[in-house]
């Protein structure tokens, strides 16, 4: 088990008893570029993880060792400067965030590794940010609530990192539970679980293996066209402070008044914050194939009227239609490659991934991975025996 090969690193390297967390990775079922237009998103957490070995120490040295890249790096928390091998700078960002609030922190031995791929859209990034951050507020008794855990991981990819993430993968990350997805509301940062307790079901992202390099600046673009169509319509309704604010049937007024691509950004948003309305509630009747059509009608939208897709992820959303067994497909994440996320029967995994990779390779040249998971708890401490 990867947590036992953490935990055997951290003996071996330094000799004392540390505690032990598990912090899951991500996916997101229904609710794409909605998180920065104030919208709903519903992700859950996943069984695939870090793991982290930690222990305080009484100086200010911090000792980290990853797992996964056999690689080592020391700092000082009197010192911190951005590392150009750049693993470190997602802990570094934690224990800066951590020390900017006024808390006193003391140096730690971290060993962490494990097995959320990388580049496939589950937020390992996040996993290690709210993971570090839970298992310092642990180990020092800091006493930080968890909404607080979440906003100082995601500040720590925003400042430190650079990176300019929502709040959904660290929020996820901390307050994930077994059995459920969590529709967050990103205005407010309310949430609300829902049961997704399928046994026979498990959740299956296929990756495209291919990364276009729009993927960054039409992301920007997005949020720009969606912030040019809330600046129009705010003129005649001075309440609307974002897409969020927007009604199907407001919008549909401007229909004539915005370009047509700003009008179809919109459309997108707005009808998709609808659609997790309508997704939870399929949830709570236990409606899974209705559930799985608005997966598909997502997909739709940010094909065709976001433009965020791409041939790949077209062709394997394209692959699972009319397959009994399947019950729903559509691309998750930013877009322009990455994977599909999709809902299938247990007993048709297996047949199914085979007859997609013999189908993906034939038509892109490319090898299809497939990521098996299902739905997990948030972060949490590991009770040693």
């Amino acid at each position: 088990m990867l947590s036992e090969l953490v935990l055997q690193k951290f003996q071996e390297l330094f000799n004392e008893k540390p505690l032990l967390v598990r912090s899951p990775g991500r996916v997101n079922l229904i609710g794409e570029h909605t998180d920065y237009n104030e919208g709903f998103v519903l992700p859950a957490a996943i069984d695939k993880a870090i793991y982290f070995a930690i222990s305080p120490r009484d100086n200010e040295k911090c000792s980290l060792f990853a797992l996964d890249m056999n690689d080592s790096f020391q700092f000082s928390v009197n010192s911190l400067q951005f590392s150009e091998k750049h693993w470190p700078n997602y802990l570094m960002g934690v224990v800066d965030q951590i020390l900017r609030m006024g808390y006193n922190l003391k140096g730690f031995n971290c060993v962490f590794g494990g097995d959320i791929p990388i580049g496939a859209g589950m937020s390992s990034s996040a996993a290690i940010e709210a993971g570090l951050a839970f298992a310092l507020n642990h180990i020092f008794n800091l006493g930080i609530d968890k909404i607080t855990l979440v906003k100082l991981a995601q500040k720590a990819e925003n400042e430190f990192v650079g990176v300019q993430c929502g709040i959904m993968d660290q929020y996820i990350n901390i307050f994930g539970k077994y059995g459920n997805v969590l529709r967050i509301d990103c205005r407010s940062l309310e949430y609300d679980y829902f049961p997704f307790e399928y046994k026979e079901i498990s959740i299956v992202l296929f990756d495209t293996g291919v990364s276009h390099s729009l993927a960054s600046s039409e992301y920007n673009q997005r949020r720009k066209e969606c912030t040019l169509g809330v600046e129009l319509i705010k003129k005649d309704h001075s309440q609307i402070k974002s897409l969020r604010d927007v009604t199907l049937v407001m919008l549909n007024d401007y229909k004539n008044k915005l370009d047509s691509k700003i009008f179809r950004r919109c459309k997108y948003v707005v009808e998709e914050n609808d659609r997790i309305m309508k997704a939870c509630y399929s949830l709570k009747e236990k409606n899974l194939s209705e559930f799985g059509s608005f997966m598909y009608s997502t997909h739709e939208g940010l094909s065709k009227d976001y433009e965020v897709s791409c041939q790949e992820l077209n062709y394997l959303v394209e692959l699972t239609v009319d397959n009994p067994g399947v019950y729903g497909s559509r691309m998750m994440g930013g877009g322009f490659g990455g994977c599909t996320i999709n809902l299938i029967e247990n007993n048709i995994v297996e047949e199914t991934k085979e007859k997609f990779s013999k189908k993906y390779k034939q038509k892109f040249n490319i090898d299809l991975k497939t990521y098996i998971t299902s739905i997990s708890n948030g972060t949490s401490v590991i009770e040693l025996n």
